[in-house]
């Protein structure tokens, strides 16, 4: 599992091109003063009176909707709410793999209480808040996976301890051990041991901060850079591109729900669903073994990332 950032890698794209979307432009204000009669005779007094047919049912069309078929291939339908079908961005084999990785990661940052305040917190942070994410999506996917019972208590408790893991302290090293102690119990097929206190309302914010999971897709991004390196090496890391690639579009969907920073932003979600569904497009070329696409789908992806940190970081 990688950490550590990197570089943006634009793989696939055209020097120059630039298909950021527009910020709106004011809108022209009428001439405060008459027509001169050569104008004039070019306008009609009476648009409306010159054209055909019903005008169009504005009122039936909601917002950001768009037209029946109009999705690319492979692109999930957008949906809100309880409904949203997880299956669509990510599997249970690729979450239950990601809560399975992050044992190891955890038992290295927590090795002793030198190794955790040494750095070892912050290994520990964005392993926690990943568990607690990787649980989050494992309580609302639409399929029956493993821990689903427990899921929401799993994320209650880790993504508390990736909050408080923001400093290595003997409070954050002491939670950090008992919690890779649930982790082990929920390996072995045990419920967790310790009962957080019930939210009062269900935040995507409050499982994980931007931070960590900016980390995560940074990590992602730089093994699917290398996995698309050649044609031989997409043949070799194949499952790992495609585990990294449903992970992005989970996640992509995840950082535009209500409460994170700018998911009101037009321009952000653009981006955000940008990611996710060039992820989605990394996936279906990995189930299709195809190395052009996959390395095509990485470049839309990277740029995607590239324009929204240069805008918003």
């Amino acid at each position: 599992m990688v950490w550590t950032a990197c570089g943006l890698a634009l793989v696939g794209t055209a020097p120059g091109a630039s298909d950021k979307p527009q910020r709106p432009h004011p809108r022209s204000r009428p001439p405060g003063a008459q027509w001169d009669p050569a104008s004039a005779e070019i306008f009609s007094a009476d648009a409306f009176g010159l054209l055909m047919g019903p005008r169009p049912d504005f009122a039936g069309v909601t917002a950001g909707s768009a037209p029946a078929g109009s999705a690319e291939p492979g692109v999930p339908p957008k949906a809100d709410g309880d409904g949203f079908k997880w299956s669509l961005l990510v599997t249970g084999d690729t979450l239950t793999d990601e809560i399975k990785d992050m044992k190891d990661v955890l038992a290295a940052a927590t090795a002793n209480a030198s190794t955790f305040k040494g750095g070892g917190y912050d290994d520990a942070r964005r392993a926690f808040s990943t568990l607690a994410l990787a649980f989050g999506i494992v309580a609302a996917h639409d399929e029956d996976i493993r821990w689903q019972r427990d899921a929401a208590t799993a994320r209650k408790l880790f993504g508390r301890a990736g909050f408080n893991c923001k400093v290595g302290t003997d409070q954050s090293f002491a939670e950090s051990k008992l919690c890779l102690e649930d982790l082990q119990g929920m390996l072995d097929g045990n419920p967790p041991r310790r009962k957080p206190e019930d939210e009062e309302d269900f935040r995507w914010s409050n499982v994980a901060a931007r931070p960590a999971i900016m980390s995560r897709l940074e990590g992602a991004e730089k093994i699917l850079a290398a996995g698309v390196a050649s044609a031989g090496e997409f043949g070799k890391q194949r499952d790992a591109i495609l585990h990294e690639a449903e992970l992005v579009a989970a996640l992509g969907e995840v950082i535009q729900q209500p409460d994170f920073e700018y998911h009101d932003d037009d321009i952000y979600r653009q981006y955000a669903s940008a990611m996710r569904d060039a992820a989605v497009g990394i996936r279906d070329a990995c189930r299709d073994k195809n190395y052009d696409a996959a390395r095509t789908a990485i470049g839309r992806m990277s740029k995607a990332c590239g324009d929204c940190h240069g805008e918003y970081r």
